[in-house]
C-alpha cells in the first residue's frame, strides 16, 4: 500500500451547519443532497464528534427533559459528561 491511499472527501464533510443543519421547526434534519452521498455515515459521525456536535447533542438532552422523557439527575449527568467532552477537546486543541 502506498502512502496516497488517503481518502479525499467533500468540502461539505463533517461540517455540522452543512451535513446536519436546523430545520423550519427547530430540529436537525440531513438534507437530501447529504442523504444521496456515499460519504453520510462517516461525515455525520464526524459531525457529531465535533464541539459544535457536542452541543447539538445538549440539544436533544434538552428536549428530552422538556418532553419529560428524561429525568432531571438523568439530564444533569448527561450535560455534565457532554461538558467536559467539550472541555477536553476545547483544552487539546481539537476543534473550536
Amino acid at each position: 500500500m502506498g502512502a496516497n491511499n488517503k481518502k479525499t472527501y467533500p468540502s461539505c464533510f463533517g461540517q455540522l451547519e452543512t451535513v446536519f443543519p436546523k430545520g423550519s421547526q427547530g430540529l436537525r434534519e440531513t438534507p437530501d443532497t447529504c442523504l444521496r452521498c456515499s460519504d453520510k455515515t462517516e461525515c455525520l459521525k464526524t459531525a457529531m464528534s465535533s464541539v459544535q456536535g457536542l452541543k447539538a447533542r445538549q440539544e436533544i438532552v434538552d428536549r428530552a427533559y422538556q418532553t419529560g422523557r428524561m429525568t432531571f439527575f438523568e439530564r444533569w449527568s448527561l450535560r455534565k459528561t457532554i461538558n467536559q467532552r467539550i472541555r477536553e477537546m476545547s483544552r487539546s486543541g481539537k476543534e473550536a
